[in-house]
């Protein structure tokens, strides 16, 4: 299929062939990382502006490698030390990213919806890198792709989600982004971590939920850790941090119930000996590093196929050598 979307903002509303599309450029972009020179002129000539409102290191840090990787130009705008840190309203921030002759504006911000704020205000292509508990889309996809690079194709495989479903953009990404590969999805965790709606049997398509996470796991082809924030104790949606670990932490026994072989995912950052066991994040079945290169691939496929949509802004600069080489990065 041909790559048509403006703006990646979620992936609720994707179609299975367009994730196929954004995993198949990725498989293609691990190749050039493989590289000894791990660059191609694909986006040279264009401004990548990275707006991190919000805090944040491996997502940052992977759009910029994936964008200078692309031979792209790269700002970066983040709220300390920024003009928002004065007071400055996203609304302001936007007519200021315009003015930076942005192409793509990659843009993490603790509000839900932002990014589409700022999609309907940009000439620029938007990718939201996070946005409050709403979504992120390429972890989602970087998920997936770490899965079918592992599992092979993910359809009819039981991917287990484990923690804090209910403030996690990670989890509900994973779903709209694995469920239409064919896979089933069971959430466990503590039910004050659940949305009120799912642990009360309204889930979404291809997904189920079971409190108990050693049943969960049971059979298992996959699980993802999700991060405990912290923050959650002082609502008292948790009892302590001991019995958390306790009764949802990944350990190595838990592990032991899946399928043999079985990966484990985290998004990061992790709460060692929290939510995981120090011997499950680093050991064999982990693939949490694996994840963080998968991400670099999945970002560059995203920043190539947006500056290839039509109506994308032409490059100011590189010739017709530079043009070719990127079209043959995507083929």
């Amino acid at each position: 299929m041909t790559w048509s979307r403006r703006h990646v903002l979620a992936t609720d509303d994707w179609s299975r062939d367009e994730i196929e599309l954004v995993l198949q450029q990725s498989e293609a972009m691990l190749e050039v990382l493989a590289r000894p020179m791990r660059r191609t002129p694909a986006l040279r000539g264009r401004t990548v502006v990275l707006f991190f409102a919000e805090a944040s290191t491996r997502t940052r840090i992977s759009f910029e490698l994936a964008a200078k990787a692309l031979s792209a130009d790269t700002s970066i705008i983040t709220a300390s030390g920024s003009s928002i840190e004065k007071g400055e309203t996203l609304f302001d921030t936007v007519r200021t990213l315009e003015a930076l002759g942005a192409d793509i504006v990659v843009m993490r911000h603790g509000a839900a919806g932002a990014p589409y704020f700022v999609a309907e205000r940009v000439s620029s292509a938007v990718i939201n890198a996070g946005d409050g508990w709403h979504a992120h889309p390429t972890q989602g996809l970087l998920d997936a792709l770490t899965l079918r690079t592992s599992l092979g194709a993910l359809e009819g495989k039981r991917i287990v989600i484990v923690g804090d479903v209910l403030h996690s953009r990670v989890a509900r990404s994973d779903i709209h982004t694995l469920v239409p590969l064919g896979a089933r999805i069971t959430l466990s965790g503590p039910a004050t971590l659940m949305p009120s709606a799912w642990r009360c049997g309204q889930l979404p398509a291809g997904v189920a939920f079971e409190e108990d996470v050693d049943r969960a796991l049971d059979g298992a082809d996959a699980v993802i850790a999700l991060r405990l924030q912290r923050e959650r104790m002082d609502a008292g949606l948790l009892p302590s941090l001991r019995e958390y670990a306790l009764t949802w932490g990944l350990s190595e026994v838990r592990v032991a119930r899946m399928r043999p072989g079985a990966p484990v995912l985290h998004p990061g950052p992790m709460n060692e000996g929290i939510e995981i066991e120090a011997a499950v994040a680093h050991g064999p079945r982990s693939l949490i590093e694996r994840q963080v290169t998968n991400g670099v691939a999945v970002r560059m496929a995203l920043l190539h196929l947006l500056s290839t949509t039509p109506g994308a802004p032409a490059a100011r600069g590189g010739g017709e050598a530079d043009r070719r080489e990127g079209k043959e990065v995507a083929a």
